[in-house]
């Protein structure tokens, strides 16, 4: 199944949590925080302004972003968990220095 986001949602695959902290200590899974990264596997065409002109997203499949801790719907897609979030519940996009 395709799934594409409507207007301003982009749809998020949360990236894997560490199971090891800075220290070596295993961290289980029922004390691990999720994550806040993501991957934008699917964006919507855009908002409308005032005028009915289409304001474009920022972001773009495959961006690896940030976003707040209760940001967005969970949902399951052919067995896949997402989160559908509007852009602006995005903080960023995080870019690999050169």
């Amino acid at each position: 199944m395709k799934f594409r986001p409507l207007h301003d949602r982009v749809a998020v695959r949360r990236v894997e949590a560490e199971t090891k902290s800075a220290g070596g200590i295993i961290i289980p899974d029922t004390a691990a925080e999720k994550p806040q990264q993501g991957e934008i596997v699917a964006a919507g065409p855009g908002a409308r302004d005032e005028q009915g002109k289409l304001v474009p997203l920022d972001v773009k499949k495959g961006d690896k972003v940030l976003f707040g801790k209760w940001s967005g719907t969970e949902v399951k897609i052919d067995g896949q968990e997402l989160l559908i979030m509007k852009e602006s519940d995005i903080m960023g996009v995080l870019d690999r220095e050169k």
